[in-house]
């Protein structure tokens, strides 16, 4: 690939030349061009070079502008030197200098030094490829040690009435063709709700397609969606849209209320009257879906702010399923802790059998934010960094439990953990939070050998916060050491 190193590309680095995180761009499945503050490419990975099917030795040290056939005002990344600030989602029909055309999503954001503009890295997405992997897409969250076709309402676990009547409201729910909507936080379940519900219903044996709708760039849902005729906008092809692929399935629209207002009304034209139409068509296609849809906020709220339309809640939501969150349900936390430490045994090898009570208590203070979902990352994390230990006690958990330590200093009496609890956070407590983060870092960098991208990876953390980590305890990265 790219070799940095190169004198010949040296010289245009400037001061992208100490930028070594750039070879973890190599394997992208999105573009990725690096440029100097002129606007010359100093980085251009595999993906880059098969959207523009152009080799690196015929692209690295020349201009933008020599490349593609644009110029210094319709060149996103000449705009972002020009403006020195981001440009995100912004789709672009492009030639390169030799003839191949490209249709894509750029985000170009402008690199600084010390406050003096020094280039510019930028992502590209193709829109076709896009548009592929949103349809075959998982949502974060789900239970991956299952095959999704068996994730049903019997894996669901609860005891808590509220939450057995949700069940039990989408059980009935899927027998019929009606619209389901599920209200709940994030990392409450909806997802594995939307999942039980195709899975318990008849079109289980059907496409299941899961569409976040806060992830999609606005400009490209309407035809992620509904598809394209040939000839809509420049570079359009003829192309079936989520729901026209999924017809007899169910289709799963996760955050509705993330979607465009102006959207909102083809989408609910489009489910009132079982059609689609695609972009720049005149043609209406048949469509047989099981649509179910979810907020992440009280709807009637949403409806006041005017980010969901009325008309559309009230035809989405003719079921309408409260999933309540963990701390309402603190009643199922011995069984989640449970689930969670036997499935994670498998998975890491582990023979953990219990928490400690000082940490089951903790628990049960917590608010947990995250939902079920954290509590299982809390417990994952847990179990990365316990050894050969078979209870995880309080100086297992991650970071960003911390604050809840226990420890008394030299000389103090030990404190009981409830009157930790509840009392200030004070400087000492403080510093004895930053001793626990560095020790529990240092631990992590040992079982992982120093290896940075397992250690982020059982901390919880990306790579580069846990280099920033590394370099503000001044840990060495040597597991010896």
């Amino acid at each position: 690939m790219v070799d940095l190193k190169n004198k010949h590309q040296r010289k245009f680095l400037l001061d992208l030349d100490r930028a070594d995180y750039l070879s973890i761009f190599d394997d992208f499945s999105d573009g990725v061009m690096v440029t100097n503050a002129d606007g010359i490419i100093v980085y251009y990975n595999r993906a880059m070079s098969r959207i523009d099917e152009l080799h690196p030795d015929d692209v690295i040290s020349h201009k933008s502008t020599e490349v593609y056939d644009l110029d210094d005002n319709t060149s996103i990344i000449m705009q972002c030197l020009a403006k020195q600030k981001p440009i995100i989602d912004e789709p672009i029909y492009y030639r390169t200098r030799m003839g191949k055309f490209a249709n894509t999503i750029h985000n170009v954001m402008p690199i600084f030094n010390k406050e003096k503009l020094v280039g510019t890295i930028c992502f590209v997405r193709d829109y076709h490829s896009l548009a592929d992997t949103i349809a075959s897409m998982q949502l974060p969250g789900k239970d991956q040690l299952f095959d999704t076709a068996s994730i049903t309402f019997e894996r669901i676990i609860s005891q808590d009435s509220a939450f057995l009547n949700a069940i039990n409201s989408a059980k009935m729910a899927a027998s019929t063709p009606s619209p389901v909507m599920l209200f709940g936080e994030t990392g409450t379940g909806k997802e594995l709700f939307a999942r039980a519900i195709h899975n318990h219903s008849s079109r289980s044996t059907k496409k299941y397609t899961p569409v976040n709708c806060a992830a999609i760039p606005e400009n490209l849902l309407e035809g992620i969606l509904f598809g394209t005729s040939k000839g809509a906008f420049t570079g359009s092809v003829n192309k079936a849209g989520l729901f026209e692929r999924s017809n007899k399935g169910t289709v799963f629209l996760d955050e509705v209320n993330s979607m465009p207002i102006g959207l909102q009304s083809k989408i609910l034209r489009s489910i009132q009257e079982s059609k689609v139409r695609r972009v720049g068509a005149l043609k209406e296609i048949e469509t047989d879906l099981k649509i179910i849809s979810s907020v992440n906020k009280d709807p009637h709220v949403t409806i006041a702010d005017g980010t969901l339309r009325s008309d559309l809640f009230y035809r989405l939501g003719v079921v309408f399923i409260h999933i309540v969150p963990l701390r309402e349900r603190m009643g199922d936390l011995g069984l989640l802790v449970n689930h969670f430490i036997e499935k994670h045994n498998v998975t890491l090898g582990k023979n953990v059998t219990r928490l400690s009570n000082e940490v089951m208590t903790l628990f049960k203070t917590y608010n947990w934010p995250g939902n079920v979902r954290e509590l299982e990352h809390v417990i994952e994390g847990a179990m990365n960094i316990v050894g050969t230990d078979v209870v995880i006690q309080i100086q297992h958990l991650q970071t960003h439990f911390s604050n809840w330590s226990v420890k008394s200093k030299p000389g103090r009496p030990k404190r009981r953990f409830e009157d930790t609890l509840s009392e200030d956070r004070s400087t000492s407590l403080g510093q004895e939070k930053l001793v626990h983060e560095k020790n529990i870092i240092k631990n992590t960098l040992l079982e992982s050998k120093g290896n940075i991208t397992k250690t982020a990876r059982s901390l919880g953390i990306s790579r580069q916060l846990l280099y920033y980590k590394i370099k503000k305890f001044n840990i060495s990265r040597d597991p010896v050491k």
